[in-house]
């Protein structure tokens, strides 16, 4: 009994001696060696501690193939690596579009404040109106924003704060910069015209191997004609461009895709004289088609966008509850209406919602970022109706609490300023990062 014990013993100590063998065997393999822990098509991801470094020669190879035109459907493939200035590989995904604003102005580039110091809006109510603050924002110290960016209150013109958006955003992963635009010359009522500024945004997300999008904005005259000319002016001068973003739509057409906001202003009988075949004045079939996608807030609008020939629909706004369209509980039947109609539907998260610097008197549709839980939340329910974009409102929309580029703590005299505290700057840059790596793990498994 001795003898078989002693047996048993032997033959478990090599047995044991073989599995840790083989084991450090295992570690010593790298993933060229035909071994990788990562799910396919997803490369890359993780903690930036754990990522290897890539060749510089791949790295290259790898941007070539992705910025490409004509790569732009939805899907796996869209997960790509970019070998960084600072030698860092980083995924960011097509899929995930991020809107971006123009508009901002500082003394040291424009020779005065632009936006910074938004007037206060009164209420249309003479009565509510009477019973707030009136007048405009004093920068530096007093900003149109309850947040204060780390950059300060920055110009769209600095190329130094152009760089780091771009390196925040790819850091967050989003594949696409929504640009908001206006035509040459014209511009929003507080601000100026930033038409001249998009080559530079253009140039900058080309190097990060960012695409850019353009979200069309209302102006007084606004026509299907007008729209027509816009469109065309864009195509012309921006369609060759690298970072010019296109859409593969359900069709195999590669085109432009323009977001086209508070779309609802013109009738659909206007917007089919241009988004149809019988239209007018129709881009369908031309060198000027693309896919359009209008901008949803009451519930009937969404009859109004299919009869106006649109191609999908949106809802932008960051405050759940606000609108019919922005409301996380009607996505699931909004997106069932796309699908039965052929439509793309693209749901906008946001990391919270504040406008009272700007709007004093819309505490109620304030929603508190909770450390970052209420965008967690926003992000979910986008998910669960399992859209094949999803656009981020917004990367710098400041006057509104929507953004997520970095800000720090402030405090003046007279204001105390929200902040990400107990996280750093960068917290919603890297929550954004993590649930698009995740979006898009969930998506492959939709598509199995």
């Amino acid at each position: 009994m001795t003898r078989l014990r002693r047996k048993a013993l032997v033959a478990l100590f090599l047995f044991t001696l073989f599995i840790f063998g083989a084991m450090m065997g295992l570690r010593t393999l790298k993933p060229s060696d035909g071994f990788s822990d990562l799910a396919p098509g997803m490369d890359f991801i993780g903690e930036r501690s754990d990522r290897r470094r890539l060749d510089v020669k791949d790295a290259v190879a790898a941007a070539a193939v992705v910025v490409s035109p004509g790569q732009f459907h939805m899907g796996s493939s869209d997960t790509k690596v970019v070998f960084t200035k600072s030698d860092r590989d980083y995924s960011i995904f097509y899929d995930v579009h991020i809107f971006y604003y123009l508009w901002y102005g500082s003394p040291g580039m424009d020779n005065k404040y632009i936006h910074w110091d938004h007037v206060l809006v009164p209420h249309w109510d003479p009565k509510i109106a009477a019973s707030h603050a009136q007048g405009k924002h004093t920068p530096p110290d007093d900003i149109a924003s309850s947040f204060y960016p780390e950059l300060g209150p920055y110009s769209s013109r600095d190329p130094t704060v152009l760089e780091s958006h771009m390196a925040q955003i790819e850091a967050a992963a989003a594949g696409v910069l929504v640009l908001s635009w206006y035509p040459p010359g014209v511009a929003d009522d507080h601000g100026e015209s930033t038409e001249d500024l998009v080559p530079a945004v253009m140039d900058a997300a080309h190097r990060h191997s960012i695409k850019v999008a353009f979200h069309m904005q209302p102006y007084k005259g606004r026509t299907d004609q007008s729209v027509h000319d816009n469109i065309k002016y864009i195509i012309d001068k921006y369609g060759e461009h690298g970072a010019f973003y296109r859409f593969r739509s359900s069709t195999g057409r590669v085109l432009p895709l323009f977001y086209v906001y508070d779309s609802y202003l013109m009738p659909p009988e206007s917007w089919s004289e241009l988004l149809t075949l019988k239209g007018s004045h129709s881009v369908r079939g031309t060198p000027y088609d693309g896919v359009f996608v209008a901008l949803i807030v009451e519930e009937r609008h969404k009859h109004d966008i299919l009869a106006s020939g649109f191609d999908g629909i949106y809802t932008y706004f960051a405050s759940n509850g606000f609108s019919f369209g922005s409301s996380h509980q009607n996505w699931n039947v909004i997106k069932a209406f796309c699908d039965g109609n052929n439509l793309l539907f693209i749901p906008s998260v946001g990391p919270g919602y504040v406008d009272t610097a700007v709007r004093p008197w819309n505490n109620h549709n304030t929603r508190n970022r909770v450390n970052g839980h209420y965008y967690d939340t926003s992000l979910q329910a986008a998910l669960s109706v399992r859209p094949e974009i999803v656009t981020i409102t917004s990367f710098n929309q400041w006057h509104e609490g929507t953004q997520i580029e970095k800000a720090v703590p402030k405090k003046t005299v007279t204001r105390l300023y929200l902040d990400y505290q107990p996280n750093l700057p960068d917290h919603y840059l890297e929550l954004t990062r993590q649930w698009a790596e995740n979006f898009n793990k969930e998506k492959d498994k939709w598509l199995m």
